[in-house]
């Protein structure tokens, strides 16, 4: 599976931003496709994530209510509607596909930057 991961840049701390995610090669053991972050002196972290065959959501606790993952499979992209991000979360983003947790296809980040 090839990942590609772009729509980041500059946003506001009270603005929106939407991530996209292109994805290519599609295969049995990418059925999950989730959104994690790095920022600069942090661990990444996972954000959000859900499956290409539909069903649940899932969200870390800081951005439950903000954000909000949703798939496309007509187009095969995965999203991430970030609205009023916070400074804290500027970071690069990566989108990442896998099973049962474990993830082996990774895209190559896009940097969001938030300004307070």
């Amino acid at each position: 599976v090839q990942l590609q991961a772009f729509g980041g840049g500059l946003v506001q701390a009270w603005g929106s931003l939407r991530l996209s995610c292109a994805a290519s090669g599609r295969t049995a053991n990418s059925n999950a496709i989730s959104w994690f972050r790095q920022a600069p002196g942090r661990e990444r972290e996972f954000v959000a994530g859900t499956r290409w065959s539909g069903g649940k959501t899932y969200y870390a606790d800081s951005v439950k209510g903000r954000f909000t993952i949703s798939i496309d499979n007509v187009k095969n992209t995965v999203f991430l509607q970030m609205n009023s991000p916070k400074p804290d979360e500027t970071a690069v983003y990566y989108c990442a596909a896998g099973i049962g947790g474990n993830y082996h296809h990774w895209g190559q980040g896009t940097l969001v930057t938030v300004s307070s």
